[in-house]
């Protein structure tokens, strides 16, 4: 079977792209690359310095649909991991100070892990997440 070594990046659509920007920018640290403007949509990529990760935003000039919602097919949400327990207060404690709305620290139902959910602007759910030890 052929293999893939990880995610390349994360293309988001978003209402308002350099809302969305700033954002993820205050939110997670990500530093902006570049972007484009066409004719059909406006796009801004941003990076994670510490790890690389690239996320692309992307604003469709004719969008067809409201707000993100996971009910739909697609995209459920996106999680990001973390190294321990400790850093979900952390992210709780940081989310409370900049105003994003925030579940409290979670244990899964499942038992694999703990959660810290929160929404982007669009509503496009994204978590926190720690895999507890087995």
């Amino acid at each position: 079977m052929p293999r893939f070594t990880g995610v390349s990046h994360l293309d988001l659509t978003v209402s308002d792209v350099e809302r969305s920007a700033q954002w993820y920018g205050d939110v997670f640290g990500l530093k902006k690359l570049g972007g484009a403007r066409l004719d059909n949509r406006s796009t801004v990529v941003l990076v994670h310095p510490e790890t690389g990760l690239v996320v692309g935003l992307v604003q469709h000039h004719e969008p067809v649909g409201a707000t993100f919602d996971e009910r739909h097919a697609g995209l459920d949400h996106v999680g990001f991991a973390v190294a321990d327990r400790a850093e979900l207060d952390e992210w709780e404690a940081r989310f409370t100070e900049l105003g994003v709305k925030h579940s409290p620290v979670t244990d899964s139902p499942s038992g694999l892990g703990t959660a810290l959910v929160f929404r982007d602007p669009d509503n496009i759910q994204l978590e926190m997440w720690w895999t507890q030890p087995r």
